[in-house]
């Protein structure tokens, strides 16, 4: 299909168009997409053998988002700060070494540079004021500029996979960080988990419940040690050993080290013996009622969930369901996990009000010098997720003064200064039954 996409693009059968896919091997920048810089916003030139782009790229007048994974670059190119417009980059999988001052746009506010060699970053990536998403998992950064510390819109980092000793000050100061990832660092040491494995040939996979970017999750029959009894279970199989959020063996040990808790998915196993060597996850499957609460963030939104426009929910629905996350996070943050994904696209909800929270891709094992703020980082998540749910909630009449204690809680977990913002605790006294 990408080969036939160039030859429509190279006979001009794409004039107007306003994104442009194109994988078909190329070793070269076709000179030809510059008959769209009239239109063009999103160029994707991943999987493709690519190691430069031309000095005039700023020809796309008109270009925002620009995705160039899985080619051959060495050094982030220094054409992308040329294009005044570009607000999105995406360059994971390469082979970049260096990223020098000039290649960062001044409109930045989406950066992926996942599994990739860097070693540093320029001091001048704290000019890009609008930066609000940071993907640099699978690197080799061992310290972060402190020019960063004038990011102020900043909402999420992935800094999983590399070589920091510590987690900077500045980053857990920062007013608008609510996502946060870490884990495979050494200052994020794997806990020791005793929790045993689960033999291969003991599981029957069937249909596929749901995929991420860190992998796919079956329903599955998990034979029991005696080899009669069958349990039902989901299965989630890893697609490599590098995602945007980290690595499997965090995600796992993640896992592991929340043991048991009503408000989460239970892991009861790490899968060995798989016949292609893939890492896996035994968990217990979510009743039918449950259902995914929002879809992730788009290009558009970059940080937002998407919900359904018809889910709505009774006040007491969405008390109950805040409620219940915040026990689960209280839960994981006593036992020294940070999520770091909490998002309502990674929970699942019932019509009774009662949620389960999953999918710990991007948890990482907290240092005890800084659980606190960690803490305070989640907070925040967990302040956009309520203000989610109170958009949400059907107008009921002598509810208005609940609704105004909720937002109150709300604007209090949003506090730009971290420390003063509300801990877990505080938070599910306040949301306990009425």
């Amino acid at each position: 299909m990408s080969h036939d996409t160039l030859t429509l693009l190279r006979s001009g059968g794409l004039h107007g168009i306003h994104r442009l896919d194109l994988a078909a091997d190329l070793t070269e920048f076709p000179r030809e997409i510059y008959d769209l810089a009239d239109t063009l916003e999103i160029l994707n030139l991943s999987d493709n053998q690519l190691a430069e782009l031309p000095d005039d790229l700023p020809r796309l007048k008109k270009l925002r988002i620009i995705f160039c994974s899985g080619n051959r670059f060495t050094r982030l190119p220094e054409v992308l700060g040329g294009c005044p417009d570009l607000e999105m980059i995406g360059f994971r999988g390469n082979h970049i070494g260096s990223v020098p001052a000039a290649a960062l746009p001044p409109n930045l506010r989406w950066l992926v540079l996942t599994d990739n060699r860097i070693s540093e970053l320029p001091p001048e990536i704290g000019l890009c004021k609008r930066l609000q998403k940071l993907m640099l998992s699978g690197n080799l950064l061992t310290a972060l500029p402190a020019e960063m510390s004038a990011l102020k819109s900043l909402e999420l980092v992935r800094l999983s996979a590399n070589r920091l000793e510590k987690l900077p000050g500045f980053l857990l100061s920062l007013p608008r960080l609510a996502w946060l990832a870490f884990g495979g660092n050494p200052c994020s040491p794997v806990p020791a988990v005793t929790a045993g494995g689960i033999d291969w040939d003991r599981i029957e996979t069937h249909e596929k419940l749901g995929e991420g970017a860190s992998g796919v999750v079956f329903k599955a029959r998990l034979k029991a040690e005696n080899g009669y009894d069958f349990q039902d279970v989901a299965v989630k199989l890893f697609k490599g050993g590098m995602t945007s959020d980290g690595l499997p063996e965090s995600e796992i040990s993640a896992c592991l080290a929340a043991g048991t808790h009503p408000g989460l998915i239970e892991a009861l196993g790490r899968i060995i013996g798989h016949p292609d060597g893939t890492a896996g996850l035994v968990m217990r499957l979510a009743d039918p009622d449950f259902h995914v609460l929002a879809g992730p963030p788009d290009l558009r939104t970059c940080t937002q969930d998407i919900y359904p426009e018809d889910r709505h929910f009774p006040y007491a629905v969405a008390r109950r369901m805040a409620g219940g996350i915040a026990k689960a996070a209280g839960h994981l943050h006593s036992r020294g996990v940070v999520h770091g994904d909490l998002y309502a696209h990674n929970i699942l909800w019932s019509a009774r009000g009662e949620c389960l929270l999953g999918d710990f891709g991007a948890a990482s094992s907290a240092p005890v010098s800084c659980a606190g703020s960690l803490e305070a980082i989640e907070i925040r998540a967990f302040g956009h997720l309520l203000g989610e749910l109170l958009a949400r909630v059907v107008p009921e009449k002598g509810r208005e003064t609940d609704i105004e204690e909720l937002l109150a809680l709300k604007d209090h977990c949003l506090c730009p200064d971290p420390q003063y913002r509300p801990t877990f605790r505080d938070i599910t006294d306040f949301l306990s039954p009425e």
